[in-house]
Formats: C-alpha cells, sequence, structure tokens
C-alpha cells in the first residue's frame, strides 16, 4: 500500500440537474444529503472533488444510437411523442434532459480517466450508475448510460479484462445488454428475482452471447433476503469469477434500494449491511485489480434516512475513511433534514445496529439462499473452469 496513488471524488453542484421533476422518486436531494453528511463527517477534508465535463456525443455514441440522442435532446422542446422510452412516468421528460444526463456520462468518464491516466487507484461517482438505459431508449430512470460508456472507455484506453458488479436491487439490464457479447467484460448483477420486480430479467439462464458464454452472471434473490444471506451468496459466487476471469480493473454500481426501508422493492439489506459490501469490494479490488476499483452510484429512494448514510460509508471507504457504525449522525446535519422534511424520524447513528456476520457457503446447514448458490455455480462456474461443487472454488 505504500505506493498507494490517492482516491478521486467526482463532483459538482450541477449534477444536481439530472432531476425528473415533482416527486419522481429519483430524486437529486438524496446526492445533496449525502454531500452534507459526508463533509459533516470529515470524510471529505482535504478531497479537492473533480469536477466533470459533459460528455459529448462521440462518447455517448459509444453506447447509444445517433437517432436517440437527437430524440434526447429535441424532448424537451417536442410537441408530439418523441418515442424511445421518453416521456413517460418513469423518464419524464424535463429542461435540459440531454445536459444533465451529458454530465453524469461526463462524471463517470472523469472517473474513468483518472484511474487509466494514473492519477487515482479508485474513483467514485456517486450520480453516476444510470444501468438501465438501452442504445435506442431510456429505462428506469435512466436516460444515458454511464455505465456503459466508462466501460467502453475503459476498453479503448488500455484495458482489456473489466469486471463489472452491480449490487442495486435491480438487475443491471442495460450493461449487461451492452456488453452480452463482448468476452472482455464480466458482467455480474446480485438483485430481487426477476419474477418479483421490474425489469423482469437477469435470471441465472443469461449467460451471455455464444462468443460470451459465462461473461454474464445473474443472482436473483428473493423478497426479504437480508444482509447474511445476501453476502453468502455474494461470496459463493463473485471472488471465485473475478480469480478465473482475471480482471484489469473493477466498475461497480452501489445502488442501495436493496436496504429493508426502501418504497420500490422488498429486499431485507441495512446500512451496516451496505458498509459491509462496500469494503468487500474495495478488498476484493485489492486482490484481483492492483487496486483499481471505479465506483458509480445507482438507485435507492429512502432519500433522508437510508441514502445519505449508505453513500456516505461508501465514499468513507473509498477513501480508507471508514466511518464506525455507532458514530452519530451529525445534529446540524439532522437539522438540515429536519428543514426538509420536518415530520422525519432520523436514527441517531451510522448504523441499523445489525450485526453482518454470516456462515460461508459449502459445508454446514442449509440455507434458503443456498439454492440460488447452486443454479448460479452450476450454471456459470464450468464455464470459468471451476467446480461448482467444490467450496475451494
Amino acid at each position: 500500500m505504500g505506493d498507494r496513488v490517492g482516491a478521486a471524488v467526482v463532483w459538482d453542484p450541477a449534477l444536481l440537474g439530472y432531476d425528473l421533476g415533482g416527486d419522481h422518486p429519483f430524486n437529486p436531494v438524496r446526492l445533496e444529503l449525502t454531500m452534507r453528511l459526508s463533509r459533516a463527517l470529515g470524510v471529505l477534508d482535504g478531497v479537492e472533488p473533480v469536477a466533470p465535463e459533459p460528455a459529448g456525443d462521440a462518447e455517448i455514441g459509444r453506447v447509444h444510437r445517433p437517432d436517440y440522442v437527437a430524440a434526447v435532446r429535441e424532448a424537451p422542446m417536442a410537441s408530439w411523442d418523441v418515442g424511445h422510452g421518453l416521456g413517460t412516468s418513469d423518464n419524464p421528460v424535463f429542461d435540459q434532459m440531454h445536459a444533465a444526463s451529458a454530465l453524469v456520462v461526463g462524471g463517470s468518464l472523469a472517473a474513468a480517466r483518472c484511474i487509466a491516466e494514473g492519477r487515482a487507484d479508485r474513483a467514485v461517482n456517486l450520480a453516476g450508475g444510470l444501468h438501465h438505459a438501452m442504445p435506442d431508449r431510456a429505462a428506469g430512470f435512466c436516460v444515458y448510460n454511464d455505465c456503459a460508456v466508462a466501460i467502453s472507455w475503459l476498453l479503448d484506453n488500455g484495458f482489456d479484462r473489466i469486471a463489472y458488479l452491480d449490487v442495486d436491487v435491480h438487475h443491471g439490464d442495460g450493461v449487461q445488454t451492452v456488453f452480452s457479447d463482448d468476452p472482455r467484460v464480466l458482467t455480474v448483477s446480485l438483485h430481487q428475482h426477476p419474477a418479483t420486480l421490474w425489469p423482469g430479467t437477469g435470471s441465472v439462464t443469461e449467460l451471455g452471447g455464444p462468443g460470451a458464454q459465462g461473461t454474464s452472471v445473474n443472482v436473483p434473490l428473493s423478497p426479504g433476503t437480508k444482509d447474511a444471506e445476501w453476502l453468502r451468496a455474494f461470496h459463493a459466487t463473485v471472488p471465485s469469477l473475478l480469480g478465473a476471469f482475471r480482471p484489469q480493473v473493477l466498475v461497480t454500481q452501489c445502488g442501495v434500494d436493496t436496504h429493508v426501508e426502501d418504497p420500490l422493492a422488498d429486499l431485507a439489506l441495512t446500512v451496516d449491511g451496505h458498509r459491509e459490501i462496500y469494503r468487500t469490494l474495495r478488498d476484493l479490488a485489492e486482490q484481483y485489480t492492483d487496486g483499481k476499483w471505479l465506483v458509480m452510484g445507482g438507485g435507492g429512494y429512502e432519500l433522508l434516512r437510508v441514502v445519505p448514510r449508505s453513500w456516505t460509508h461508501l465514499l468513507a471507504t473509498v477513501l480508507d475513511r471508514d466511518i464506525p457504525v455507532e458514530t452519530s449522525v451529525p445534529v446540524d446535519w439532522a437539522t438540515t433534514v429536519r428543514k426538509l422534511s420536518p415530520d422525519v424520524v432520523l436514527p441517531s447513528v451510522m448504523g441499523d445496529g445489525v450485526d453482518v456476520a454470516f456462515q460461508r457457503w459449502g459445508g454446514g446447514r442449509e440455507q434458503p439462499v443456498d439454492t440460488v448458490i447452486r443454479d448460479v455455480r452450476r450454471a456459470v462456474f464450468p464455464l470459468h473452469g471451476l467446480d461448482p461443487d467444490d467450496p475451494r472454488d
């Protein structure tokens, strides 16, 4: 760790312009409150944020079709149905939509450049993680797929094996779609079972295209899955696959809508569990990618009680400034939140008071999550030369 290059935090208040408006659940206040909480706890002391530039059409065009980009640009002025998934309740048209979306993509590109140019081993764009956007349409609150654009850029700038890990409660369908035929990119998504949650994809049998079998990996989890079961499934599948795939950089989408209080989904993780996931991702980057770790945000719709605490832990983990879960929530920050929402009952500490210890898969007693663990291992592991029934693999 002696020669460790620092971590970069991409941020500019202009990123709050990605605002779907009204009472839409994807509210940028969650980002603003995260940055306020991180500053109040000293997480960002001495950190000079990297200000992004909007991505140009050529970079957005790595993933998105020109007619779709044109539709996004024209949508706020159009008096007709522009199509492409725009103008729906999930993806309403908003003023400056192209500019705001291009800036989010620029944020993830700025983070990728920091890593590729050796200015940082880790870089984070909390405003990113828009993993549902498809080449020709918006979907799931996502206009442009910054995750896929950043991966595409990295593939052209010094990297030829990239692992994408998606821990959002929703399947990382857009990123999987873009790279399903590309053997250079391993996409792994742990999400709520597609039979119980939008977008309805992400089954174990989705393994990638003919020339890239095994590079799409999906771990669908039952509603009600708690921290210990989630971590058991993760550790039973992901580290072995990273070891076999040998990526040069780890790209992670860190949505926090897996939380038990999230209004849009049904997993049952906690802030303590999220913190443990981030620390695990950091360890995996150290072990498998020489520390190179590109981090995006994602979903998370308990805007006041959950997202700011979880993502403050994420920033702290990226910066090696880990915050104990028993740390008190700063009074000044809580006062700010109550001005926004006088009736909110805020947690007093940075955790939820949950033990995140878990039993590793292999040997010992059966757990309900073991069915999906076995299904994933049997579908994917042989394609990577791994033994699905051997706990050492």
